[in-house]
């Protein structure tokens, strides 16, 4: 579905991304981890149109997207999930779930408003605080309203970076609920995390970053069966 072949991407002098590959399946959970400063933002940028690659190629469906805008890469189907969630703090949370639904037209307004309701119907907490600033919410409900104004692009690929990131225990699950949830009903879903082991749970298939490259792919059984990986990340004697 989601190829990404031989992707360079530079600042300035600097190769962010080292002829980096990855593939998507449909239906999936695909999963990059890796340790800070591998090039995982990086790549989720590259994919997204934020950043333009210096080489290589990215596919969808077949389509090239590899020097396309992000606007344009939104009406393609894939949207993102960012690091830290970026919710618009001064904007409501309604008004944040409808900035999701930018790229598409006024003459969807009726479905538009249907996915809204889904989205609230997915999340009871923003729609008790669809009036709320996204800024007032927690960390757990603002990952939420990021992951809700992502679906309101209705998305062919869900790009997420690093959704546990500094949140509770307890709310990690809950996301990852939310991941195994969404991709149980079909959506496909592209996943930088550095938590190993809800990775695993989730994920069909895994890359390993390092430095800007590839350095492992396969499955969840493989990687627990690779020694290096599992001292590296899931720690000396993990199951």
């Amino acid at each position: 579905m989601l190829k990404v072949e031989n992707i360079v991407t530079r600042y300035g002098a600097i190769e962010a991304l080292k002829g980096m590959s990855l593939d998507a399946q449909h239906g999936e959970v695909t999963c990059l981890l890796g340790p800070n400063g591998a090039g995982k933002t990086t790549t989720m940028f590259t994919i997204a149109g934020i950043l333009s690659p210096h080489s290589g190629s990215i596919t969808l469906d077949g389509n090239d997207l590899t020097h396309q805008s992000a606007p344009a890469i939104v009406r393609k189907g894939i949207s993102l999930v960012p690091e830290n969630r970026l919710v618009f703090p001064e904007m409501s949370v309604a008004d944040n779930l409808a900035a999701g639904a930018y790229c598409r037209s006024r003459s969807e307004r009726t479905a538009i408003n249907q996915d809204l309701a889904e989205v609230f119907d997915r999340f009871p907490q923003l729609k008790e605080r669809r009036e709320q600033l996204g800024g007032t919410l927690s960390g757990g409900e603002q990952q939420m309203l990021a992951i809700g104004r992502a679906l309101m692009a209705r998305p062919k690929i869900l790009m997420m970076d690093e959704p546990s990131l500094g949140l509770a225990p307890l709310i990690v699950d809950e996301i990852f609920k939310i991941i195994q949830q969404l991709n149980q009903e079909g959506v496909t879903i592209l996943l930088v995390e550095q938590n190993a082991r809800m990775a695993l749970k989730v994920a069909h298939k895994l890359y390993l970053l390092e430095q800007g490259a590839v350095t492992f792919e396969g499955s969840p059984t493989e990687m627990q069966q690779n020694e290096l990986i599992q001292r590296a990340y899931l720690g000396a004697g993990a199951d």
